[in-house]
């Protein structure tokens, strides 16, 4: 790889919806490998990024003109848990936060309007909001019926969403005796196979309230969701399972590490270690797109793997690794105003997206009609 790029500083877009959170006031700085330029380019992908801590979500896409990677920033009130659905490019983004999952739609006809003109493909609409109150959302995934599951983390479940309720329990580790806001073993994992819930991990086998505390930086386990059986344990904070090309992986956050799960053995084998605390993978061919958080000096971060091999030198970012060799190919660094990863995403055939905020104007004036609506309606250009 090349010397890092420094990224153009950049200010959080303020948006005075309820729904999201104060400006940032510190700079956010950034720097990059000139081959994450290549990445994005030759595979034809933006990136999409939450970091709680900073109340952001962040478009990281390569921008044609200027030649250099742009770093997005609009706010949200307390970002997690993301999911992008339907296809290349995914006309769904849905991002959980504090106390309410949000629903985005993406309009290529509203990107082909915004200046300047031709410069995006894609843009992403709010279109409905629902509140769960604060559940403490953590990962999110569709179904094969297009229905939205979340880790609810702080009742211990995996949920859906109703229009009738905050939301629906669906299922619950085995070990865990009742549904109450205790955040008993820090559920946080989950990935569909076969358009089915099927893997998750958690912190801790505990049913006391922040039991899982007490063993955090050995006490992780994954959990088969169909069977209830607990497949792996003894893991460090594990985080982000995820089903690719027909193999499980998962990250160690206490590690700072990418692991592939041997299902039949019940064991794992590290892939590749990287300079900050794992949490937030997705996955494009061969390459794995990771998100790395500093972690801050806590009783929670105390104690782990991850501080005693790196100290103060960890980072925050999002690196990518080549599967088939461990080895790094690119990263972006934050440098300034972001400390904490939560969720990477990839936007495939998605070069330069928009995330629309509330206040645009245009918000007012994009409408999203069903086609035989649209077909009575004189030059309408289609979404």
């Amino acid at each position: 790889m090349s010397e890092p790029k420094e990224a153009p500083p950049r200010s959080a877009a303020e948006d005075p919806s309820a729904l999201n959170a104060p400006p940032q006031p510190k700079p956010l700085k950034s720097v990059y490998t000139n081959t994450l330029a290549e990445v994005l380019t030759q595979l034809k992908l933006s990136l999409v990024i939450s970091t709680y801590q900073a109340g952001q979500v962040i478009l990281v896409r390569y921008d044609e003109e200027t030649k250099t990677v742009n770093n997005h920033f609009r706010s949200f009130e307390k970002p997690m848990g993301m999911a992008v659905h339907g296809g290349a490019p995914a006309p769904r983004l849905t991002i959980g936060g504090r106390k309410s999952v949000t629903y985005l739609r993406n309009m290529p006809a509203v990107a082909r309007k915004l200046e300047p003109r031709g410069k995006y493909d894609s843009c992403y609409l709010p279109r409905e909001i629902h509140i769960t109150g604060d559940i403490d959302v953590h990962e999110m995934a569709y179904d094969a019926d297009d229905e939205l599951w979340i880790v609810n983390t702080r009742f211990s479940c995996l949920c859906t969403l109703d229009h009738d309720h905050s939301f629906t329990p669906r299922w619950r580790p085995k070990f865990v005796s009742t549904y109450a806001a205790e955040d008993r073993c820090h559920l946080n994992g989950l990935t569909m196979v076969h358009g089915k819930p099927k893997y998750v991990t958690a912190l801790g086998e505990t049913d006391a309230a922040a039991g899982w505390r007490q063993n955090k930086a050995r006490g992780g386990i994954l959990i088969d969701v169909e069977t209830d059986e607990i497949l792996l344990s003894g893991l460090s904070m594990p985080h982000s399972p995820f089903w690719h090309n027909e193999k499980l992986w998962l990250l160690e956050g206490g590690e700072g590490s990418l692991a592939r799960v041997n299902l039949e053995q019940r064991t794992w084998e590290t892939v590749a270690t990287v300079p900050g605390f794992t949490r937030g993978l997705d996955f494009y061919g061969p390459y794995a797109f990771i998100g790395l958080s500093q972690v801050r000096e806590s009783a929670v971060f105390s104690g782990l793997p991850l501080i005693d091999r790196l100290g103060e030198e960890r980072t925050c970012g999002v690196w990518v690794v080549d599967v088939r060799t461990g080895e790094t190919v690119a990263f972006l660094r934050f440098d300034s105003g972001v400390e904490e990863i939560f969720s990477v995403k990839v936007l495939p055939n998605c070069t330069f997206p928009e995330l629309m905020e509330w206040n645009n104007p245009m918000m007012a004036t994009s409408y999203v009609l069903p086609d035989d609506a649209l077909a009575e309606m004189p030059h309408v250009e289609r979404a």
